[in-house]
């Protein structure tokens, strides 16, 4: 895009004029295409915050709004104590945060200056963000908004940077502190006669608390095209409802600085998923550790003392004052007190008179990640966007999987992971059972962080350390550990802490399979190598791996057994169900009969706890690519959960051959997929109900998907936000884009400025202010 911008007051009016970047103060173009897709466009980084901010408020302003009331500690200020989320929820949750503003945890690497420090560019950016969200809030008023739920909410307030800067810390905590946030902020000694504190524990064990998050992710090399062209498949999986890790589509322009077109999360101002002209990535979550719980040997007498290396230290205690709104409207102030061990924050779970939890999150002074998304944004080639993310080793809890005009691709896990060796895993590990969680012991010096010379924070592994592949036909990812990257290429001899377990799971044996029918063109697709056609129809073709190789292997069963008995003792006619699995196509398209039936039917199978004694053909690891696989008809196991499967759908009122968008829908729509564990590529779990009332249902899976070939003339992406642009039910953009996504369409991408131009459904807004 190398148009500039109009100089003229704000407006709203169609149209692709692009003249001169020209005036004093914050200056931004914002070219809405069709399904209300943003392309911001500014002379500098100030001006692309500001209409970046301005777009977002328009589409999403309750959302930002309702993270930073979370972010302040003021939930039980205007929501209570409880909240939705049970009793005392809001007020442990503001404990935490609380603590951290008293602490200046956010400002204090704030102060720091880049690399560990955010840059120049990245601070004016967000304040600019800032200004252009708070515009929107000032010039629409808070009880003119156009969203119900926030509208004349006296909790919709002005942001801050330091607001948003909050966000981007959080985001970058999720799979570690972050959830754990009402545990942290409900610690509390256990009394002098009993373990009773020593209850459910949520704390991660080690691994993270973002087990279910998934994605897939495919860069494709000049060996696995056809027309010799990179190509790189976004597909992560994430929750559709809350705002913190909900996908927002934009292209940001600054003219002969930056020119990338993706999605970010919200509140966080930059592409964190997304193109340039001459590059692509994605990311998917990481198998590695980015936590370790460590385990407290507590002073006799003393529970909020412990012992290391035979000598006493003290939990520190930090005291804050939360504001709570009790039932009758009325406000109070309640002092809460927060502990804290060398080895990170205390749990509430399993603090006992002899031991305590503490976790120690990988990214706890990470706000590394914007620069180096910025410089990933900026970069032009592989070697570039290697240098980024050394550079600012910023990373927080993904793999990396990119591809270049080259026709090479990459991946790599550069994200914060603790320095611990194989020897500190098998000889600190402390397993969990009814006494506590799996940690690490506490009570040595020697099980904590090492570090690398080349770290740039202290206790983490570095560059020279961490999983990388670079290869010219592929490398694919779908929450598996790297290993089976390529499977041309294992990559083995890692640290354990980075591939906690090398088994494949369905879906990434699926998505391996996939790539490898398009090489041989044993798919029915055509001749060997993936074109922008193909690439798509694979990503939401609603292949079911499960089935694929276990559906024929039921009705066998039930066409010999009519008569199943349920779990329960009951007998149950399986011949209709029966006849619908065999006509199914194994699909789990929206409108497939028998998908449904197939959902029910595993998941009881699965219920029944981990060993795979049901498996016709057994784990081999001799073959990681294609087994286990088969169902066993013999086993018990396997007869009552068809059976059980039959009468809950008969309990229901659904016929057995109900389409699977009868029973899983966003706001009335139809959806696809289904669960991962399935072997459904295009991951999807939601119920009849999601994505209506107040809250809105909760529903989870393929959220912006982007499939993209770097050609020589430029980029050709076509793309997908599941979840549409906006959170706001009364928005256009709530479900246009989840109607396509029943229907396996996309919207192809508008990435230069005549391409923008010819949109029939431009709009363009103009925003300027006065010199700043």
């Amino acid at each position: 895009m190398t148009a500039a911008l109009l100089s003229a007051p704000s407006s709203a009016a169609p149209g692709p004029a692009r003249e001169s970047l020209s005036g004093g103060g914050r200056t931004a173009q914002i070219s809405r295409t069709a399904y209300g897709i943003p392309h911001i466009l500014a002379r500098d980084f100030d001006g692309l915050g500001y209409g970046y901010g301005h777009a977002f408020a328009q589409d999403n302003v309750c959302e930002l709004a309702d993270q930073v009331v979370t972010l302040r500690g003021e939930r039980s200020r205007y929501f209570g104590p409880d909240g939705e989320r049970g009793e005392g929820a809001n007020l442990a949750s503001d404990t935490y945060y609380k603590g951290q503003l008293r602490a200046g945890t956010v400002q204090q690497l704030l102060d720091r200056k880049a690399p560990l420090g955010p840059t120049g560019e990245l601070r004016r950016m967000v304040q600019g963000y800032a200004a252009g969200y708070n515009r929107y809030l000032r010039e629409t008023g808070v009880g003119n908004l156009p969203d119900a739920r926030c509208k004349g909410k006296s909790w919709v307030r002005p942001v801050t940077a330091l607001d948003l800067w909050s966000v981007v810390y959080d985001v970058n905590r999720v799979t570690g502190e972050a959830p754990l946030a009402p545990d942290i902020g409900d610690a509390k000694p256990p009394t002098a006669d009993g373990d009773a504190r020593a209850t459910a524990f949520s704390a991660p064990g080690g691994q993270g608390a973002a087990d279910d998050f998934g994605s897939n992710g495919w860069a494709l090399g000049r060996d696995a095209t056809r027309s010799g062209n990179a190509m790189v498949l976004a597909n992560p999986h994430l929750p559709w409802v809350g705002g913190a890790l909900r996908f927002y589509q934009v292209q940001l322009t600054i003219p002969g600085t930056l020119d990338v077109s993706g999605a970010g999360l919200y509140g966080t101002p930059l592409v964190l998923i997304g193109h340039n002209k001459d590059l692509a990535w994605t990311h998917t979550a990481s198998d590695a550790q980015h936590t370790s719980t460590y385990a407290l040997k507590l002073v006799p007498g003393d529970p909020t003392s412990y012992v290391v290396d035979g000598r006493t230290e003290r939990m520190k205690r930090r005291t804050v004052a939360v504001t709570v709104r009790d039932t009758d409207g009325r406000e109070k102030t309640v002092e809460r007190t927060l502990y804290t061990s060398r080895f990170g924050p205390v749990l509430s779970s399993g603090w006992t008179t002899k031991t305590a939890y503490a976790v120690r999150d990988a990214n706890a002074d990470n706000l590394r990640s914007m620069n180096t998304w910025l410089a990933m944004g900026k970069a032009h080639s592989l070697d570039q966007l290697r240098t980024a993310q050394d550079t600012y080793q910023g990373i927080p809890w993904t793999y990396t999987l990119a591809a270049d005009t080259s026709g090479d691709t990459y991946f790599t896990d550069s994200s914060a992971v603790p320095h611990l060796t194989d020897a500190q895993l098998e000889r600190c590990a402390r397993p969990g059972g009814e006494d506590g969680p799996a940690a690490l012991d506490g009570s040595t010096s020697a099980c904590a962080w090492g570090s690398d010379p080349d770290a740039l924070v202290p206790g983490l592994y570095g560059p020279s350390h961490q999983p990388e592949l670079a290869r010219s036909d592929y490398v694919a990812n779908s929450n598996n550990g790297p290993q089976y990257t390529n499977p041309e290429e294992p990559l083995t001899g890692l640290p354990g802490v980075y591939d906690i377990d090398p088994r494949l799971a369905p879906r990434p044996q699926l998505g391996l399979s996939m790539i490898a029918q398009r090489g041989d063109g044993t798919d029915g697709l055509g001749a060997p190598g993936f074109t922008g056609r193909t690439l798509r129809s694979s990503a939401l073709g609603n292949r079911v791996l499960s089935a694929e190789t276990g559906r024929d292997d039921v009705v066998a069963l039930c066409r010999a057994h009519p008569v199943l008995e349920t779990s329960d003792g009951k007998e149950t006619d399986v011949r209709q169900a029966c006849a619908t699995l065999a006509r199914w196509d194994t699909r789990a398209d929206s409108d497939s009969r028998g998908a449904a039936l197939w959902v029910a039917f595993y998941d009881h199978v699965l219920r029944g706890g981990p060993s795979d004694t049901w498996r016709r053909v057994p784990y081999d690891p001799a073959q990681p690519l294609t087994t286990p696989r088969g169902i066993n008809g013999d086993d018990a196991r396997v007869r009552h959960a068809l059976a059980d499967a039959v009468q809950d759908f008969a309990a229901r009122d659904l016929p057995v051959d109900a389409a699977l968008g009868t029973v899983q829908k966003w706001a009335g729509v139809p959806l696809p997929g289904c669960n991962g564990n399935k072997g459904c590529f295009n991951v999807v779990d939601a119920g009849p109900d999601a994505g209506t009332g107040t809250p809105a249902e909760g529903a989870f899976g393929s959220s912006f998907l982007m499939a993209v070939e770097l050609t020589p003339d430029g980029p050709r992406a076509h793309t997908l936000l599941t979840y549409g642009q906006s959170a706001n039910p009364a928005s256009p953009h709530y479900t246009d884009q989840t109607r396509l996504f029943s229907r396996k369409q996309w919207v192809a991408e508008r990435f230069t400025a005549a391409e923008i131009a010819s949109d029939p459904d431009l709009e363009v807004t103009t925003l300027t202010t006065s010199r700043h």
